[in-house]
């Protein structure tokens, strides 16, 4: 299958030629791009993840933090909403980024066929160590201007979250900062309300 051409009249000299979602999904389809390569589409452009270890590998507390999201699972499945752990969220035209977690609404199932769109996930979440300054800058701008409701980044170099809120324009409003010893309030969709989890329980 031929990837759509792009249209190199349209750009500037020296300009980068962005991938759409599309064509970036293409890419998999053919064999391009492999799926589970440590690759994911931001602005665009084809990133290599952090996930916190030397080269391609995860650190030990990174991998421990990720697994530990996988507890809030219980809390959620009766409120119409579950846990997915470092997989695609479709923004078009140009992102999809691989969050380490998100509480997004519905059964699983529901995604059997497609990932998650941005008006489907209530809060997203990212286990930051080596990657802090991405997620505080690059990614926390994805996901404002997407209009994720929430954006949690779990800070395990300052072992605390901070939690970002009421998203406008390509920044969020409301942000705060907690620690061990308090609590994180975790909104959920569709007039959930929210869950009140300690921050302990989030760092691993």
């Amino acid at each position: 299958m031929a990837l759509p051409a792009l249209k190199p009249s349209l750009l500037e000299p020296g300009e980068l030629a962005g991938l759409t979602v599309e064509q970036y999904h293409q890419m998999l389809e053919t064999g391009i791009l492999e799926d589970g390569d440590p690759i994911e589409l931001l602005d665009g452009l084809l990133v290599q993840k952090d996930r916190g270890g030397a080269g391609m590998t995860i650190s030990p507390r990174h991998r421990l933090t990720v697994m530990a999201l996988m507890r809030l699972d219980r809390f959620l499945a009766d409120r119409g909403c579950h846990v997915m752990l470092q997989s695609p969220l479709t923004i078009l035209p140009k992102n999809e980024p691989e969050p380490d977690g998100m509480i997004v609404q519905g059964e699983p199932a529901r995604y059997r066929d497609r990932h998650p769109g941005p008006e489907e996930v209530s809060c997203l979440i990212e286990v930051a160590d080596s990657s802090l300054r991405r997620d505080r800058g690059w990614k926390q701008r994805i996901y404002a201007s997407a209009g994720i409701p929430q954006y949690l980044i779990l800070n395990l170099l300052e072992n605390q979250v901070e939690c970002h809120e009421s998203p406008e324009g390509e920044s969020y409003r409301v942000r705060q900062v907690l620690g061990p010893g308090e609590q994180v309030e975790l909104l959920l969709p569709e007039g959930g309300g929210r869950l009140s989890v300690p921050v302990s329980t989030l760092l691993a």
